[in-house]
Order: C-alpha cells, then sequence, then structure tokens
C-alpha cells in the first residue's frame, strides 16, 4: 500500500474523508463562500495589503473543491487530499491549487514573504479562470457523472 493510500485510509478511519449525500445546499453554500473569499481579496489587493489578499485568493478556489465534492457526496477534511482528488479523481489539472496553497502557507506562517501587488493581482487572474474552469465542471455535471465519481471515489479509497 503506497503512503499516499495509507494516508487516505487513515482520514477515511477517522471520519474526515467519506462518502456522504450529494448535497446542492452545502454546494451553494461553499460556493457563496468562495464569492466572499475573492471579494475580500481584491478589496485587500486594493488597500494595498497585497500578503492578507492571499488566502483570500486560495480559499476562494479551495471553497469551490469543496463545493464540487459536495456536489459529488464527498466530505474531504484535508486540504492536501482535496486537492489530489481534483487530479486522481476527477482529472482536472490540480497545479494551480497546489501553487495557490504553497503561496497562502509562505504568506501566513513565515514574515520574510514579500509579494508585490502586480504577483497577487496576477494570482487572482490566475484563481479566476481556474473558478471558471471549476464552475464550468460543476455546471455540466449529470446523474449519471455523479454516480460515476462515487464510483470511482470507493475504489480510490478501497
Amino acid at each position: 500500500m503506497t503512503n499516499f493510500k495509507f494516508f487516505l485510509k487513515r482520514l477515511e478511519k477517522e471520519g474526515r474523508l467519506m462518502l456522504v449525500e450529494p448535497s446542492e445546499e452545502m454546494k451553494t453554500a461553499y460556493l457563496e463562500t468562495s464569492k466572499k473569499d475573492f471579494f475580500a481579496a481584491k478589496i485587500l489587493l486594493d488597500q494595498n495589503l497585497p500578503d492578507k489578499a492571499v488566502p483570500h485568493v486560495y480559499y476562494g478556489v479551495y471553497n469551490l473543491v469543496l463545493a464540487l465534492l459536495f456536489k459529488i457526496g464527498i466530505k474531504c477534511e484535508n486540504h492536501t487530499t482535496s486537492i489530489f482528488l481534483l487530479k486522481e479523481l476527477f482529472e482536472l489539472d490540480n497545479s494551480f491549487m497546489e501553487n495557490a496553497k504553497k503561496k497562502r502557507v509562505d504568506v501566513q506562517y513565515y514574515v520574510d514573504i514579500d509579494l508585490t501587488k502586480k504577483e497577487v493581482y496576477d494570482l487572482i487572474n490566475q484563481a479566476e479562470g481556474f473558478r471558471d474552469i471549476l464552475l464550468d465542471f460543476i455546471s455540466k455535471l449529470t446523474n449519471e457523472d455523479i454516480r460515476f465519481y462515487r464510483n470511482k471515489f470507493i475504489k480510490l479509497i478501497a
């Protein structure tokens, strides 16, 4: 068993990764939270606080991933695993999420990180492009797709 498979099993055992009923309500709630994060990031950037905007950029897209997972009926309480599922379950490019997470960690935990306003502006633009991809993906999911991804998830964590 690979280390990551072992990690998934541990999360499942702890109740932090599991199949749940698909939930339009949770999907909608996470989409709304995502909108607020994008809005907050732009306000903070406009106020010349680029380092404070970065976590909101990350959470703006992370909450979209959670919306997708709840649309399918997957509860995941681990950032790394949620990002992993984008690639392994949905076959979506997760490189932006990995990069955004790294930037969020850097600005939140290290005091010597100085990002320019331009860098964060570019990050927001990239995040909005990624957001559009995820929103399109979510909007096109059919009941058949949901069953497919649920079954794929079961096999992935088996």
